[in-house]
């Protein structure tokens, strides 16, 4: 018989057992109001908007405008910046630089009735208006909502452009982040009068976009060629988040509505309900089709098919360490479903190429050890193909700085993320399947059922297809 020790089965079974229940329930720990997450459960999945339901809109430049990437990201920063105005948290932006559009997708908040889509995507799409100011002083409008208080300084069609400058700390040899601005020549002649007045008292200027202070910084020299630094302890991605909310107010355009639209809630649960119960009950019918039919080996392929499936959502809620939490959409699901059946193929393969060793009149260690060869190649290539599509998909309908996107960047420059949402998603959840079949059922599966047959219960060929005992 084969070396492996029978002790195997039980370690791989415990193994997909802890791995399964804790992709289900999470790990966590509660010290009074205080929950903290270990491991992610699938109650931490994001659900898309086609499920949760939400809004999904594209902006694009008015008029025609061909935007500048600079432009187009300080564009994006307003949107940003208005959503959290706005309290909406969990949203999905990103920008289409070839065709000069942005995405945005939002989910509704939980406990909404009042939310006006069309006026808050109104909102999102309007200019920015940037203003320095003398001072960091506020007051309050008639709504009792905070508004600066101080004389304008510059507006933002004042400033010709903001950028991330760097210098090198002489101490340490660090990178020290700044943010650069140029003026224009109206806006020279201002910056040098008010500089000139706040320079002898270290007076401040501060930064507000719309009625957010953005920035307070302190006067301490005076500006008169219309060319400035703002100085702090920044990241660089801190320098250019605050260059890219200035140069957003001096933007030359405004964003206009291309595609809006809106999915409601309930559409969207139910969806999910069904498909759920749906695949729940597929599943059922998958583990009683495959005991009845391969017996013994069944019963180690449906134990592995659950553990695929456990795979599949950790990858999702962001159970591995390594990898960040996905979005779950409805063809999200459909992907889980597809890599099941893709699951079930390779099990098929492998319990047919088993049958035929031991009809052949091969002893029972020999033949589970040229089956699972024999079925390998043809499970390999089926599993190569799927997860070489799924990544053309992710990388076609994906964020353009997502790992597969920059790998097929040559081929698929010319997509964007307008689809992003739904693709994607499908794509994402198809490879980890498919990966996963790998792991569960090519090298769990092998190792449990070569640990079986170490056991004298288990050394009958009518447990595997083949119809008399094994000695």
């Amino acid at each position: 018989m084969n070396k492996m020790k029978r002790s195997v089965f039980f370690i791989v079974l415990a193994v997909i057992a802890l791995f399964t229940v804790t992709t289900v329930t999470g790990v966590h720990s509660q010290y009074g109001d205080i929950v903290t997450t270990y491991v992610h459960g699938v109650e931490d999945i994001r659900l898309g908007i086609d499920i949760q339901g939400g809004v999904d809109v594209t902006f694009e430049p008015a008029d025609g405008v061909d935007a500048t990437e600079e432009q187009m990201d300080a564009a994006l920063e307003t949107i940003k910046y208005r959503l959290i105005t706005q309290n909406i948290n969990d949203s999905e932006t990103y920008v289409d630089y070839n065709s000069d559009r942005i995405i945005v997708r939002f989910p509704w908040q939980a406990g909404e009735k009042d939310f006006d889509p069309e006026a808050a995507v109104k909102e999102l799409g309007e200019m920015a208006e940037l203003s320095f100011r003398y001072g960091s002083d506020v007051t309050y409008d008639e709504n009792g909502e905070t508004v600066p208080a101080g004389d304008i300084v510059l507006t933002g069609s004042q400033v010709a452009e903001a950028g991330v400058g760097a210098t090198q700390d002489e101490t340490t040899g660090a990178a020290k982040y700044m943010v650069t601005l140029k003026l224009t020549e109206d806006g020279t002649d201002a910056f040098y009068e008010a500089t000139s007045e706040l320079y002898a008292e270290n007076g401040v200027i501060s930064i507000w976009m719309d009625n957010t202070m953005i920035s307070a910084p302190t006067v301490n020299t005076v500006i008169s060629n219309g060319e400035c630094t703002i100085e702090g302890d920044f990241t660089y991605d801190e320098a250019k988040e605050l260059a890219d909310k200035i140069n957003s107010g001096a933007l030359p355009f405004s964003l206009q509505t291309s595609s809006f639209k809106t999915i409601s809630p309930t559409m969207g649960q139910g969806a999910l309900e069904a498909m759920v119960i749906a695949g729940a009950i597929v599943l059922l019918f998958i583990i009683v089709f495959m005991i009845v039919l391969y017996r013994l080996q069944g019963v180690v392929a449906s134990i592995c098919l659950i553990g695929q499936v456990a795979g599949m959502l950790a990858a999702v809620s962001g159970w591995f360490g390594f990898m960040d939490s996905a979005t779950l959409t409805i063809p999200g699901i459909a992907g889980i479903i597809l890599s099941i059946g893709m699951g079930v193929d390779a099990n098929i393969i492998t319990g047919e190429r088993i049958r035929e060793e031991l009809r052949a009149g091969k002893r029972l260690d020999a033949a589970l050890t040229s089956g699972y060869s024999r079925a390998f190649t043809a499970i390999f290539d089926g599993n190569l193909t799927g997860i070489i599509v799924a990544i053309v998909l992710m990388g076609a309908f994906g964020v353009s700085d997502s790992w597969c996107a920059q790998l097929l960047s040559p081929l698929f420059r010319w997509f964007g993320a307008t689809t992003e949402g739904v693709i994607y998603s499908f794509g994402f959840t198809l490879m980890t399947g498919l990966i996963m079949n790998f792991i569960m059922g090519v090298l769990a599966s092998r190792l449990m059922t070569l640990s079986l047959a170490r056991f004298k219960c288990f050394q009958k060929k009518s447990l595997y297809g083949g119809g008399i005992n094994v000695k």
